[in-house]
């Protein structure tokens, strides 16, 4: 069962490092690395419901590794501009349209509620605090929209994984039926990764 491997692999590696290791994946998230919030927090929940982790402390833990990848991120923005940001995010496999993408988002929609709305948004959550930072926003609204907006993203996914976990024995009854959505999904996702960097690099010849 993939969805059973893949389960237990997450919960082994979480629960190797502890909370630190869910802060860690959660900072990484909030900055320019490829790290999804769904592809933690559930297991984060898993945790909780097997009684190996605190739900207060794992809320804490998750929620202060966003809040310091934001401030990063943030940083990188205000006092680095776009330069930085590019030259530190090649090494965090940073796909510089996405962050064109989430730049021309902030520019129409510039704000504390469009920071706060942003953290539900994919794509964008990852990379909203950027554009934060070069439009020189200041601190006080943006820590409040970062902190509010990742404390409800987090706990949301947590408590799905919670729940995720109470009606574990109804998804291996469908195991099959999960392994193929599953494996489509990969699929997808494998040819979309594929698709985006050759297209890119046909256009790369035309734009020089």
């Amino acid at each position: 069962m993939i969805t059973q491997y893949i389960s237990e692999l997450a919960i082994k590696l979480l629960d190797a490092g502890g909370y630190w290791s869910a802060a860690f994946l959660m900072a990484l998230e909030s900055m320019v690395a490829p790290v999804p919030s769904e592809a933690v927090m559930p297991f984060v929940g898993f945790l909780v419901a097997d009684g190996k982790w605190n739900l207060w402390i794992s809320v804490l833990a998750t929620t202060a590794g966003s809040m310091a990848g934001s401030l990063l991120s943030y940083y990188m923005g205000y006092y680095g501009g776009k330069p930085l940001v590019l030259k530190v995010g090649k090494y965090l496999l940073l796909d510089r349209h996405d962050l064109e993408i989430t730049e021309r988002f902030f520019a129409k929609r510039s704000g504390t509620w469009t920071l706060f709305i942003s953290r539900f948004i994919p794509v964008i959550r990852h990379l909203i605090s950027i554009p934060a930072g070069i439009g020189k926003m200041k601190m006080l609204p943006f820590a409040l929209a970062t902190l509010i907006g990742a404390t409800l993203w987090n706990t949301f996914l947590l408590f799905l994984g919670i729940k995720l976990r109470e009606n574990w024995t109804l998804v291996q009854k469908y195991s099959h039926q999960v392994d193929i959505v599953v494996v489509l999904l990969l699929a997808a996702f494998a040819g979309w990764f594929i698709y985006t960097r050759l297209k890119k690099r046909r256009s790369q010849p035309a734009e020089s």
